[in-house]
């Protein structure tokens, strides 16, 4: 079970030295980096373990802000972002737990984001992978929000286009697909979700303790399927005779088109049966065989 750290794909990144010097010199200098682990901490942003190439070295408890995406066009040093934002607009909310997973959404994987940030408007940016809390212990009190409806949140690293890194919610990202998404696209005005949807609540179908069968019913449910026959029955379908070779079909048939098709095979097979006797008879008669 995946608790405190968890492994993310190694995205490539320079590392701002000020934060690998406590903030207190390195300002405007950069080292490239990997990628290694995420850390969640409630009331803590996210902290990323990175490795540092020009050292060989690992470092802790870097948040968001200390990281620039690498450039292919720029493989020497970064451009300084513009505009360049601070943590608390790169990140909206804390870790909700201890218990992280780390997953890349494969239909939303190459789809190209905006993201509402709270002093820049809108930027866009390039969907990495997603980080989302759990409680991981059923054997402790569970003191925070990660799996309450109205308060959980899922962290969208996004690669901005800036040159930063931030990590969203679902409700400040949009993100577009030229053959899925609508050309123009309305605004959401959804409500936040509050309810918990489970299944096996409902008292209305009773319970199996008393049964071993494999194809189970509860006794609510066969006493439904009961009713439903009981009604069923007293319409009995018919279909009546439209040329010489029908015949009258009567019986209860649920399925319509197993009805029809039962109806066909029954007709078909009169109809031939009727055609052979018809050959014999007139072979007979004028001693030629019949060619059907």
């Amino acid at each position: 079970m995946t608790t405190l750290v968890a492994n993310v794909p190694p995205v490539k990144v320079w590392v701002r030295k000020e934060y690998l010097y406590d903030l207190q010199k390195g300002h405007g200098e950069y080292t490239p980096g990997y990628w290694v682990t995420c850390k969640s901490l409630t009331g803590r942003a996210l902290y990323f373990e990175t490795y540092l190439t020009e050292f060989g070295c690992m470092f802790d408890k870097l948040p968001l802000s200390a990281f620039l995406s690498w450039d292919s066009d720029n493989p020497d040093e970064p451009v300084p972002p513009t505009p360049d934002l601070p943590l608390t607009d790169l990140q909206y909310w804390n870790g909700f737990d201890h218990g992280l997973t780390v997953i890349e959404k494969n239909l939303i994987f190459n789809m190209r984001f905006e993201v509402l940030t709270r002093e820049r408007g809108v930027l866009e940016g390039t969907y990495l992978f997603t980080i989302d809390n759990y409680h991981p212990h059923r054997n402790e009190p569970d003191f925070y929000f990660s799996e309450v409806p109205d308060e959980h949140k899922s962290h969208n690293i996004i690669a901005l286009d800036n040159g930063q890194i931030g990590a969203y919610p679902n409700n400040r990202c949009r993100m577009v697909d030229p053959s899925l998404t609508y050309h123009n696209l309305k605004t959401p005005d959804f409500k936040v979700s509050t309810r918990y949807f489970e299944v096996e609540t409902v008292p209305k179908w009773g319970r199996l303790g008393e049964t071993d069968e494999y194809f189970w019913k509860t006794p609510n449910e066969s006493t439904e399927e009961t009713k439903e026959n009981s009604s069923d029955s007293k319409d009995i379908p018919k279909v009546y005779p439209e040329d010489a070779f029908s015949t009258v079909y009567r019986g209860k048939c649920r399925d319509d088109m197993a009805c029809l098709l039962g109806l066909w095979k029954e007709q078909t097979s009169t109809k031939r049966l009727a055609e052979q006797t018809f050959e014999e008879k007139t072979r007979k008669e004028i001693g030629t065989k019949f060619d059907r």
